[in-house]
């Protein structure tokens, strides 16, 4: 057994050598791709558990089987002041993850040939760990999770994901027709990738397998034809499978790295109007039986992408539940990736023009806009500028409107304070905005 799983890591190692992955030009930056920043930033990890906003300045981060160092060039960019460390099995990779961080000006990043089972081997302790479409080669998740454990400070988090064998299925299908034309005994080149797309092309298109996964584009992408059918040692899993590996490694789950698109509730016609079984079952299951529901229903996603980290016993009350106590000691923080110079000209422009203000369109988490009222927009402008206390935020608002519009009273200010615990509370809810309560921290 163990010499078959030594074959497998060397082909994959072969593979990774021959076309290190992802083939991104060395010069392209994701300093525009705020959802690749938001996915890579720790800040947003780790106010996620533990709803306080930390400074990346001086955090070790890891990026496990950093391949090409894209990844590794995201996550520098993502944590100002971070140091970068990356691991790869892929020798080749490695150097051109080198060339790319400096090319970009990191000179503080570092670069190993280090398989994610002897990371200990490095002799450090890391803040974050982002392993990015590599768990699944390995030859148990539990195996690759429990090393990176191993790595992660207490309070640390990691971020890993997983093949989904439902949603894929099609392709691991594919890679069974190819494995058995032996296009996979050995590191696929330039034949294979031909003898797929000849194969692909001779089958009628109404044929399931072509249908599904063949599109006209993979006539010319090389990569997206290895990584998909001719992709050495890919293996899928399901949910359960990965809180199974989360117990063998004896780590918790604290969110899917995409949670807004795992809402179990969203595949339903009229959510506050289900059948009485759903409505009185649903509330009460697990996040393991919510997420599993819904990728039985629906796998749409690729990745099971997910954060974890140590286990903590401390447990953090959510915003809905905060009283207004809570609410008057609140520090409030914008999402990092939106404190962007043009997203604070826009926000300008609408205030000025009164027009709302498409607060998604820089930050996209969902597929329709986000509007936020130009009156609301004047109010947490200062927030582009620099954290703002609610009371600074209230005081602000009486400002901007001194006088109720309907009576001509003077504001009063309860009145503005539920304005903008409402606006706050939505936009904590989305997740452009971070909510710290001193109470809470006490």
């Amino acid at each position: 057994m163990n010499q078959i799983l030594t074959e497998i890591s060397e082909k994959i190692r072969q593979q990774f050598d021959t076309g290190p992955y992802p083939r991104i030009p060395l010069e392209k930056s994701p300093k525009n791709d705020a959802m690749a920043l938001y996915i890579h930033s720790l800040v947003n990890a780790y106010y996620l558990r533990n709803q306080k906003v930390i400074s990346t300045e001086g955090k070790l981060i890891l990026d496990a089987g950093c391949g090409s160092g894209y990844k590794s060039l995201i996550l520098a960019e993502a944590n100002p002041g971070a140091k970068i460390v990356g691991v790869d099995i892929s020798a080749n990779s490695i150097e051109l993850a080198k060339q790319r961080l400096q090319y970009h000006g990191f000179d503080n990043a570092q670069f190993y040939v280090c398989g994610i089972e002897d990371l200990a081997s490095l002799g450090l302790q890391f803040d974050y760990i982002n392993c990015d479409d590599v768990l699944y080669l390995l030859s148990e998740p539990a195996v690759g999770l429990q090393a990176m454990k191993s790595v992660l400070k207490p309070d640390g988090i990691i971020r890993a994901n997983l093949h989904s064998s439902l949603q894929r299925t099609y392709y691991y299908r594919a890679q069974e027709v190819f494995k058995m034309m032996g296009l996979m005994d050995d590191n696929p080149q330039e034949l294979e990738i031909d003898l797929v797309r000849d194969t692909m092309k001779a089958l009628k298109d109404q044929v399931e397998l072509k249908s599904i996964t063949w599109k006209p584009e993979l006539e010319t992408d090389k990569e997206r034809i290895l990584m998909n059918y001719l992709f050495q040692g890919d293996k899928g899993y399901t949910i359960p499978e990965l809180f199974a590996a989360l117990r063998t490694a004896e780590l918790e789950f604290i969110s899917m790295v995409n949670w807004r698109q795992w809402n179990l509730m969203d595949l339903f016609k009229e959510p506050d109007d289900l059948p009485a079984f759903l409505a009185m079952s649903l509330p009460e299951t697990s996040v393991e039986e919510q997420l599993t529901l819904f990728e039985l229903l629906h796998p749409m996603h690729r990745l099971i992408d997910f954060w974890c980290g140590h286990p903590q016993k401390s447990e953090i009350t959510s915003v809905a539940e905060w009283t207004l106590s809570d609410w008057q000691t609140v520090q409030v923080f914008l999402t990092p990736q939106l404190k962007q110079l043009e997203v604070k000209q826009e926000v300008i422009r609408c205030i000025n023009q009164r027009k709302p203000f498409d607060i998604n369109h820089f930050l996209p988490f969902f597929e329709h806009a986000i509007s936020i009222d130009s009156s609301v927009a004047a109010c947490l402008l200062p927030l582009w500028d620099s954290s703002q206390s609610i009371t600074a935020l209230v005081e602000r608002w009486q400002k901007i409107h001194p006088l109720n519009p309907v009576t001509l009273a003077p504001t009063a200010e309860e009145e503005i304070f539920q304005l903008i615990i409402s606006a706050l509370a939505k936009l904590h809810e989305l997740g452009y905005v971070y909510l710290e309560s001193s109470f809470e921290l006490t």
